[in-house]
């Protein structure tokens, strides 16, 4: 795999550079066109510093959201190119589409060391299309506007997608920082991890982790689980859960993994029962044996807490990926930040995987720092952890000299 640091030393001067970013960042509810967390625009400047200061035309392009294969208004970057240019200190020329007039324009107007951010990728059919060919053709044009390629969008790399996997087949191919800070942790935490491991759980569904789960079994010496999806694994012990989150169909696969585990996988022994999905609904902190039947669980409580810091106090790798709580609403966050705060002060690694973790950790105002590395891709970490291979991280793997299909 060529990285960055190769194109950088081949020289890039004049040279049209297409970087595939993740700037699929929040934005607030309530007002439109204000983002709420811009730590993925961030986590990619090291590389667009490093080739707008060497010289390149720098051609960027991103999704926002899942449109349905068109324009959208309330899916468009313009806001994000204005973020962008605040972080860069310089403007960032905008594309009011993808492949159309205003960005074929736009990437002739360029100069040395200027950045052009185009439109939302996925206001083109072909940019997640399954049709091969039809996939092709949009990642044709794109690749035609540019003379190589950088990678360094992690959340996107597991997905098969023309600007992840198509257009890299189409150009000389390089990963970019971030792409390979990513691997080179997730290699660190799945490959060698240092013992104890701990890994800390969380999310609303057992589905979605089930395969994460087992693949990590076999290497942690604590899987600790909370978030909505621990009343899956309640009802498996013979808790009554109330109104919480529940996948019926999961319960006797959480049975045969808490066999599985002993007492290597933890649950709470508390939680916060609310009478409503609200910031200003009732709600007491009660035992797992005593959860009301008119009450769902929103949290884990603090004897929960206190017992997930004292299993992460000793470890020397911790991997947190999925909240403890529905961390948005101000009295079911406290779970999420113990947690989290306890991870801070092992005396080891600690990962956080990304997602929502990575959005609490910066909602609840905690040090970013204080964590060894915060991933920008919950979905494409978890993927990695369970063995898959990641279609973007393929196609970067394929040999860098390759040209443009003609």
């Amino acid at each position: 795999m060529k990285t960055l640091d190769d194109l950088l030393g081949e020289g890039v001067s004049g040279r049209r550079v297409l970087v595939r970013a993740d700037l699929n960042v929040p934005f607030d509810k309530n007002n439109a066109g204000v983002i709420t967390d811009d730590g993925r625009a961030r986590a990619v400047l090291p590389t667009l510093v490093a080739l707008r200061d060497a010289g390149a035309r720098v051609i960027v392009m991103s999704h926002l959201g899942r449109p349905k294969g068109a324009p959208d208004p309330k899916f468009t970057l313009a806001p994000v190119a204005t973020r962008l240019g605040e972080l860069l200190g310089t403007p960032v020329v905008f594309a009011s589409d993808t492949v159309g007039p205003s960005a074929t324009a736009a990437v002739a107007a360029l100069n040395d060391g200027d950045v052009l951010l185009l439109e939302n990728l996925r206001f083109n059919a072909g940019e997640t299309s399954k049709d091969e060919a039809e996939r092709g053709a949009f990642a044709d044009e794109l690749a035609a506007y540019a003379d190589v390629y950088v990678d360094d969008a992690f959340g996107a790399v597991h997905r098969k997608h023309a600007s992840v996997y198509d257009v890299p087949a189409r150009l000389p191919h390089y990963a970019g920082w971030l792409v390979l800070r990513e691997l080179e942790v997730l290699r660190r935490v799945s490959d060698a991890p240092e013992q104890p491991y701990v890994v800390v759980l969380g999310g609303s569904k057992v589905s979605d982790k089930l395969a994460v789960i087992q693949a990590l079994l076999p290497k942690v010496d604590k899987l600790l689980v909370g978030g909505g999806m621990c009343f899956t694994f309640l009802k498996a012990q013979g808790h009554e859960v109330g109104k919480s989150l529940l996948e019926e169909e999961m319960i006797s696969t959480c049975a045969s993994l808490l066999a599985e585990a002993g007492d290597r996988l933890v649950l709470p022994v508390d939680v916060v029962a609310a009478t409503a999905f609200a910031a200003d609904a009732d709600h007491d902190t009660v035992d797992i044996s005593g959860i009301p039947a008119d009450r769902l669980g929103l949290d884990i409580g603090p004897k929960s807490v206190a017992l997930f810091a004292e299993a992460i106090a000793g470890a020397k790798t911790v991997f947190w990926n999925g909240p403890m709580g529905v961390f948005e609403l101000a009295p079911f966050a406290a779970g999420t930040r113990g947690v989290a705060e306890a991870i801070t002060k092992i005396d080891g690694f600690s990962v956080v995987g990304g997602g929502d973790s990575a959005a609490a950790v910066r909602t609840l105002g905690l040090d970013e720092s204080a964590f060894g590395h915060i991933s920008t891709g919950g979905g494409a970490s978890l993927e990695y952890l369970e063995g898959k291979k990641l279609p973007g991280v393929e196609a970067l793997d394929r040999h860098s000299e390759q040209r443009r299909a003609t």
